[in-house]
């Protein structure tokens, strides 16, 4: 079946396999989790959940290669900051904490750094969070491309929340808050300089806000939360129809879309559900509270373009279909392979 993983095969690792789609998958199943293995790590999820002294915590990392480090709607520290920032909170976490490291490749221009570094400031101060921590390497010329982050994070997950894709089920419903596509597509023309007379940027943003909008509205009702980086709308979607065992159709008609964004994918012949995003998260919830999540999206500035976008069915467990404009159906493959490497 198109969706499902195998063993991997490649004897050395290839750019696809940053990809975040199914070559990431099958290099994390195959390498990583024997080597780890452990319950937490085992649930997949974008933030292990731990128990400390009675408190539930949530912890990530991310690193960032992310080519060129500025870009229109943000740069290589804003894009560190809230992916940490979104990861805890599609977790159901509310974010408090970051640390960052930093690999500094041997004659980067220090105004470069301080720019970067108030970036970071910036974004943590409008998402709520602190950097507390970090590191600074510096390695030689031709070592790092200038400029890696990693970082880290711990949020506090408030009691009675439990959101995974363990708990979606047939009839629930798929909600994205706005567009898809636009980071990515906004990357690609930047850094290969197509002039499409386009004004796109990166929709780059801190989604907790959003987040606590939506588990207010939708309570209990709220089954899981995901943000479709690398790999898409279609790579967390055949993440959670896995995960779950379910079948999941998603509605082509119904996905938003800028126009920038679907004539740059027709033109270059890659699909808008592969391209990563930055300020889009997914969120699965049960019918009977889709309106109400439906209108706190929509009253939230990160959610004005909200729309439901899917529906959780019974049938072939771990597919994905699209539901044609049409009006018919095709699988929604797990990505492969790597359309644009550095995206984030």
């Amino acid at each position: 079946m198109t969706g499902r993983l195998q063993p991997l095969r490649e004897r050395h690792v290839l750019l696809g396999h940053g990809s975040g789609g199914k070559m990431s998958a099958e290099l994390v199943q195959s390498v990583f989790l024997p080597a780890f293995e452990n319950p937490i790590l085992a649930a997949l999820n974008d933030q292990a959940a731990v128990s400390v002294g009675g408190a539930r915590l949530a912890l990530t990392t991310d690193s960032f290669v992310v080519s060129p480090r500025f870009f229109p709607g943000g740069d290589i520290g804003r894009l560190a900051v809230n992916g940490t920032v979104n990861d805890l909170a599609v977790g159901g976490a509310q974010p408090l904490f970051l640390s960052a490291a930093f690999i500094v490749e041997e004659g980067l221009p220090v105004e470069e750094l301080r720019r970067v570094a108030e970036s970071m400031a910036a974004a943590a101060h409008e998402a709520g969070v602190q950097i507390v921590t970090g590191d600074t390497k510096v390695v030689e010329r031709g070592a790092a491309d200038g400029l890696f982050i990693t970082t880290a994070g711990v949020g506090l997950i408030p009691p009675g929340r439990d959101l995974g894709p363990h708990r979606i089920r047939p009839g629930d419903v798929i909600l994205v808050n706005g567009p898809i596509g636009d980071h990515g597509v906004a990357i690609l023309t930047l850094r290969h300089e197509f002039d499409f007379g386009l004004s796109l940027a990166s929709d780059t943003a801190a989604l907790n806000g959003l987040t606590e909008a939506i588990l207010s509205a939708g309570g209990g009702g709220v089954r899981a939360m995901r943000d479709p980086t690398r790999g898409g709308v279609a790579a967390s979607l055949n993440e959670w129809a896995q995960a779950a065992g379910v079948q999941i159709l998603l509605d082509e008609a119904q996905v938003p879309v800028r126009d920038e964004v679907r004539a740059v994918c027709e033109l270059l012949g890659i699909e808008p559900y592969n391209v990563a995003n930055e300020g889009k998260l997914l969120v699965a919830v049960a019918a009977e509270v889709a309106s109400a999540v439906l209108a706190a999206m929509r009253a939230h500035p990160l959610g004005r373009e909200a729309a439901v976008v899917a529906e959780v069915q019974e049938g072939e467990a771990g597919m994905v279909f699209v539901r044609t404009q049409v009006g018919g159906t095709r699988p929604l493959e797990y990505p492969s392979g790597e359309q644009l490497p550095r995206i984030c």
